[in-house]
């Protein structure tokens, strides 16, 4: 079954542009769309990817299903932290996806998790990525909350929805941030120059989202610092763009920034080739039983490698 995004079209331009700057499709994917005929305008299917377009009309863009939208369970091992009848949260290692997509066909959290839950997913999020109701990146490791059953996974999207989840991360930043204390209310959406890219917009803007971290620094480093970041909002990239903002991109960021010259060779050394993001703890109120539960976990071996080597800096 199709999924279905629609809205209003916020600018007058290219349909294209317009359509990719409201729903966050890659333009590229708009124009494959339009050619397939898998978008309305104004109850009129779209033919022209450069047609002009005001804003106000409304849209409906018809995505078709992965083209294997079923995933297959797999013996991948799993680290739980906790489970019951409807819900499971898990440690994920930093280099796994956590739904089957493009390029990513299999190997995924998902997969591990059909087996090892036999099946017992909520449907709600469809046949590719069931009981999946928030994501974190592939090279970003730590807690993830996934639904087993179809109350739970209402229940956890409402609070993803209004923002009642806490989320706190652990991150290794380049330089020290000043102040050492702080919030980035900044709202994200896709870059205009790199689709694939998140970027942050002007706060007036209608693009985009609104978002918020509140970062701490925990400790001083060699070139670097370790922070912790708590999320009031849970955007694509969120703290890697954020922080990447004020002059601050994570070590091992391959996309939003890059690692301080003093300490590239350490780095490099170490092997360290991923953004150094740890989702740290996970608290929320069971959907079901109601009760407030928080789960934490330690930071993964390949960031405290990272963080004993840079040792302390006194400056």
């Amino acid at each position: 079954m199709s999924e279905i995004v629609s809205g209003t079209i916020v600018d007058d331009g290219r349909l294209d542009k317009a359509l990719a700057d409201t729903s966050e499709l890659s333009r590229e994917r708009i124009k494959a769309l339009i050619f397939e005929g898998k978008v309305e305008i104004a109850g009129k299917i779209a033919t022209a990817p450069s047609a002009k377009v005001q804003a106000g009309l409304s849209f409906v863009i018809h995505l078709p299903p992965p083209d294997n939208p079923q995933a297959r369970p797999q013996d991948i091992p799993l680290t739980v932290v906790f489970e019951d009848t409807h819900l499971i949260v898990v440690d994920k290692p930093a280099g796994m996806v956590v739904h089957p997509a493009a390029g990513n066909p299999d190997g995924t959290l998902v997969n591990a998790l059909l087996h090892h839950c036999a099946g017992q997913l909520s449907g709600i999020g469809g046949v590719a990525r069931p009981g999946i109701v928030h994501r974190i990146d592939k090279d970003t490791s730590g807690l993830l909350v996934v639904a087993k059953s179809d109350v739970a996974h209402e229940g956890l999207a409402k609070q993803f929805a209004d923002h009642s989840i806490e989320r706190r991360y652990l991150a290794v930043c380049g330089g020290y941030p000043n102040p050492a204390v702080g919030t980035i209310n900044a709202r994200l959406g896709r870059s205009e120059r790199d689709r694939k890219k998140m970027a942050v917009l002007d706060n007036n803007s209608s693009r985009g989202k609104h978002a918020i971290t509140h970062y701490k620094l925990i400790e001083r480093l060699d070139h670097a610092s370790l922070i912790e970041c708590r999320l009031e909002t849970g955007r694509t990239h969120q703290v890697r763009v954020h922080l990447s903002s004020i002059g601050h991109a994570l070590l091992g960021d391959p996309v939003y920034g890059r690692d301080p010259s003093a300490i590239r060779t350490t780095i490099r050394n170490l092997g360290f080739a991923r953004q150094a993001l740890h989702a740290a703890s996970l608290g929320f109120v069971h959907p079901v039983s109601g009760d407030s539960i928080q789960f934490a976990t330690e930071l993964p071996s390949d960031m405290r490698e990272l963080i004993d080597e840079l040792g302390r800096s006194d400056r």
